[in-house]
């Protein structure tokens, strides 16, 4: 595919191409690195988590959508209830998490219960390959899915453990909500909103 940052659906035959990108942009994101803290094996458990959650869980209910180095993984509103991972694909990431399991159950159940519970948009993964950096990848990405939830009036809600991403979220109208300490001695998040514009 040529290395366009156009957006376009991505389907479950992006897989791995998918799970390859999102591993590299979150090899240096604090939350990811907390749950896989071991460097010689996060690339490969990082690409087995992004393509278990994309094939069981985005793909089957969401919006996800790639341009050729980046992709974005969207929950709207009226598939929340659907987007969550079922027993099989819990089990799937308890295997790929180890004994860092229990540590992602209660992040994101803190995430959970300070999750907005008015109808919203959720932007759950976007990332670019760090190769394409500034290269408006990732830019892209959230410009498709916020012309969405725009369309449809909605609020977007993210979190990010990542405090050099603030800003690029802030340049395209987020604001931080809630600065969330995960439990056990876990990184800071960040909970982001974003009005629906006209």
């Amino acid at each position: 595919m040529p290395m366009t940052n156009t957006p376009r659906t991505a389907t479950v035959d992006d897989a791995s191409e998918v799970s390859r990108i999102l591993a590299r942009a979150f090899d240096d994101d604090p939350m990811m690195r907390w749950f896989f803290p071991d460097g010689t094996t996060r690339d490969a458990a990082l690409e087995r988590y992004f393509a278990t959650i994309f094939t069981r869980q985005y793909v089957r209910h969401c919006l996800c959508e790639r341009t050729g180095a980046a992709a974005a993984f969207w929950v709207p509103a009226e598939a929340q209830a659907k987007a969550v991972p079922d027993a099989e694909t819990i089990q799937e990431l308890q295997d790929i998490l180890g004994d860092r399991a229990p540590l992602f159950r209660d992040a994101v159940e803190a995430a959970a219960a300070h999750t907005p519970r008015e109808p919203h948009w959720y932007l759950a993964v976007v990332g670019a390959d760090p190769a394409v950096r500034g290269r408006g990848h990732g830019a892209a990405l959230l410009r498709s899915g916020l012309a969405r939830a725009d369309a449809a009036g909605m609020p977007v809600c993210l979190e990010s453990s990542k405090p050099s991403n603030l800003p690029f979220y802030e340049h395209f109208g987020f604001t931080v909500r809630e600065e969330l300490r995960l439990p056990g001695e876990g990184p800071v998040l960040w909970s982001m909103r974003r009005e629906p514009r006209r």
